[in-house]
């Protein structure tokens, strides 16, 4: 039985003037005709403005048709008599937590929805309990949201939709903001929710790993489905997934590589299990790669400090029960032109730790020095320590408010003091940097997600800082995007000279981008080195909540099986080199 099913569905944003004319109308669904039989887990994919968040939002009646019909359980979304019913059945969690958290103690929000349904005291405290348990927030219970992580919201958010116990969940990029261990716990969940107890589900993601766990794909474009199969042989299309902008698994892509050489390994794997076994059953002619036409070495920092860090703590809510240290005695030094990556579990420090840097936050003690100057020091410019380091915050086109692109891009340098040309050539250079010349005379708000995101950054570069801070760029973009964006901050890197540092939840980005790599845990630093052997020890970041890529998880599985390709595989470049140099008839 179909428990949900869209017929010749379309559907069309509708701009109207104050007398109720259309202005202006875009088409963002076009006859999707979909079924989704009670108890599958479907995963959508699709880039940025395709209409997969569009399309969720019919399953449970916030949108209804333009045209064609959308039925849950039987029910026409269209009846509004019959609303309850539907949102009974079909529970979403929205892709920013904060659009959903209402109340002020965490227990009590989470108790909000079953609350509404009616369900009796007692099974409501089991209820809540057993949900907050589920995304490991149990101990979080009477803190109040506001105080916590993006991501430690997003599991609030889920462990509220969780004690509704529907009959369907849709997610809209639930774990856009979630740490490797939040991830891997909410698909966990995800999974026990849908094999368990039989819940559907239906999992929007820009993450194929977590798509590859689904029983089925479906992939849109332009309002559309353009796919619809099972895992296996939608990642085995990878180039056109390519052309609308996604992804496919690493080992995947690994595979892909191997067979433009030659190799015969199937098209149709997914997991990096799989992937080993298959590698073993090829013709080796050894089982230790060939590992010196790899060795790449990293840009290294110049001579000098950009930023450096002394005994360094910060507490929030000190003198209250909700008192916590975030940042615990942290000693540590930036230099000069480096690109370091920032990673950590959720609430470990990182996004306290870089707002120590331009003077958002003050240190509870320690020092912070900017070019050997203590930016709290006496006689200390606060505000022009804000322009020599510029933050680039998650969700970014939250910053843009003026009316054009250009305007939106000056604002900051405006603040420096400049104006005329010297105005101009700064906006028209971040710009420029940015690959959005084209949009200055634009309205920031009619851009797509990734082009407000460089238009954000834009008006930070503009201001040329000496220090440039990312905190996840990239969330909640498609990989079209996310590669997008982060070649450009590389290149402005590489061109200007000036330091990076990028807070990222993706270890495959910090791997491509970083020549250094900090690691938070509880507020500590818990190492602080070299990309190669920060993510040399796997079973260490395992340990403290982290991962490391899939294809790095596929180096040590094939070490079990005695084949060796060395211990810094963190590319598929890399990887299908090393191989190519073992297989029997190739690379010669």
């Amino acid at each position: 039985m179909d428990i949900i099913k869209t017929e010749d569905l379309c559907y069309d944003y509708i701009l109207r003037d104050e007398e109720g004319q259309i202005i202006e109308q875009s088409t963002a669904l076009r006859n999707v005709n979909l079924s989704v039989p009670e108890g599958q887990f479907l995963a959508v994919l699709g880039h940025n403005g395709c209409g997969k968040s569009t399309l969720a939002k019919h399953f449970n009646a916030i949108l209804t048709p333009t045209s064609g019909k959308v039925t849950v359980d039987g029910i026409d979304t269209a009846d509004e008599d019959r609303l309850f019913d539907i949102r009974q059945t079909v529970g979403m969690v929205f892709q920013n937590p904060d659009n959903q958290l209402v109340a002020t103690i965490v227990e009590e929000d989470v108790a909000f929805a079953p609350e509404n349904l009616g369900v009796p005291p007692e099974e409501i405290r089991v209820r809540v309990d057993e949900a907050l348990k589920q995304v490991d927030m149990y101990e979080f219970r009477e803190h109040a949201p506001h105080q916590l992580s993006g991501g430690q919201k997003q599991r609030i958010a889920i462990a509220g939709i969780i004690a509704m116990q529907p009959r369907c969940i849709v997610m809209d990029e639930p774990t856009a903001m979630l740490d490797p261990k939040g991830r891997r716990e909410v698909m966990k969940t995800i999974k026990r929710l849908n094999r368990e107890q039989g819940i559907t589900v239906i999992l929007i993601t820009h993450y194929m790993d977590e798509a590859a766990q689904a029983d089925r794909v479906v992939v849109m474009d332009k309002g559309t489905v353009i796919m619809d199969d099972v895992p296996r042989r939608i990642f085995a299309r990878a180039d056109e997934l390519r052309a609308v902008g996604l992804d496919v698994p690493q080992v995947t892509e690994l595979c892909g590589m191997l067979r433009k050489n030659g190799v015969d390994i199937s098209e149709e794997i997914i997991f990096e299990d799989e992937c080993a076994e298959a590698i073993s059953m090829l013709p080796l002619e050894g089982n230790t790669a060939d590992m010196t036409k790899t060795a790449a070495e990293k840009p290294r920092g110049s001579a000098g400090e950009a930023a450096r860090l002394e005994e360094l703590t910060y507490k929030y809510s000190i003198g209250t029960p909700f008192e916590k240290t975030a940042v615990d005695n942290v000693s540590l030094t930036v230099n000069k032109a480096e690109f370091v990556g920032i990673i950590g579990h959720t609430g470990s420090g990182k996004s306290t730790l870089i707002q120590h840097l331009n003077g958002l936050i003050k240190p509870t003690s320690g020092r912070v020095l900017i070019d050997g100057g203590d930016i709290w020091g006496k006689g200390a410019d606060i505000r022009g320590i804000r322009f020599k380091v510029g933050i680039v915050f998650q969700y970014s086109e939250h910053q843009l408010f003026e009316e054009t692109v250009a305007k939106d891009i000056a604002y900051g340098p405006k603040n420096m003091g400049l104006s005329g040309e010297e105005l101009d050539a700064r906006v028209n250079a971040a710009a420029e940097s940015m690959g959005i010349t084209r949009l200055l005379e634009k309205s920031p708000f009619e851009l797509s997600g990734g082009q407000q995101r460089r238009v954000a950054l834009a008006g930070v570069l503009a201001m040329d800082p000496e220090v440039l801070i990312l905190d996840e760029p990239a969330a909640g973009l498609d990989p079209k995007g996310r590669d997008k964006i982060l070649s450009l901050i590389k290149r402005w890197h590489g061109q200007s000279g000036k330091t990076v540092l990028l807070v990222s939840h993706s270890m495959e980005d910090i791997v491509r981008y970083a020549d250094k790599v900090l690691v938070m845990n509880k507020g500590r630093v818990f190492c602080y080195d070299d990309t190669d052997k920060v993510f040399g020890r796997t079973d260490d970041l395992v340990k403290i909540g982290l991962d490391v890529p899939q294809i790095t998880r596929l180096s040590h599985r094939l070490l079990e099986k005695g084949i060796d390709i060395g211990n810094d595989i963190y590319t598929t470049e890399r990887a299908a080199q090393r191989l190519l140099s073992l297989i029997k008839g190739q690379n010669r």
